[in-house]
């Protein structure tokens, strides 16, 4: 069975299937924050998408994070860190990319056990 949740015409927030939540890129609705505050309204989003599916953080598996610039690495991981669970940290890759617009310094993606 597949479920999805906040479905949209060209994607959803997260998908659920064969045990596994997959969550879309997740970015800020508050771009005038800097790459701290998106990076916390990111994670919230997360947050919430995971409890909808079913699950939390605790069960995540990979996420893959984006920043506009990467000269900003510490500053989220900075939020980041403090967010994570510790003993429960994921796969995770971070890169610098061009992002669909340039107001959004920060965009993650996760996948998590159901």
């Amino acid at each position: 069975m597949i479920q999805r949740f906040q479905p949209g015409p060209r994607m959803s927030g997260a998908v659920k299937a064969n045990g596994f939540v997959f969550l879309a890129g997740q970015v800020a609705d508050d771009t005038s924050e800097p790459v701290a505050g998106q990076t916390r309204q990111v994670l919230a989003k997360i947050d919430q998408l995971l409890a909808e599916a079913g699950t939390d953080k605790t069960r995540i598996l990979s996420a893959n994070i984006w920043l506009s610039d990467i000269s900003t690495f510490a500053d989220m991981n900075s939020v980041w860190d403090a967010w994570v669970p510790q003993g429960n940290t994921p796969a995770r890759a971070t890169v610098e990319a061009k992002l669909a617009t340039p107001a959004y310094t920060v965009e993650i993606a996760v996948i998590a056990l159901a």
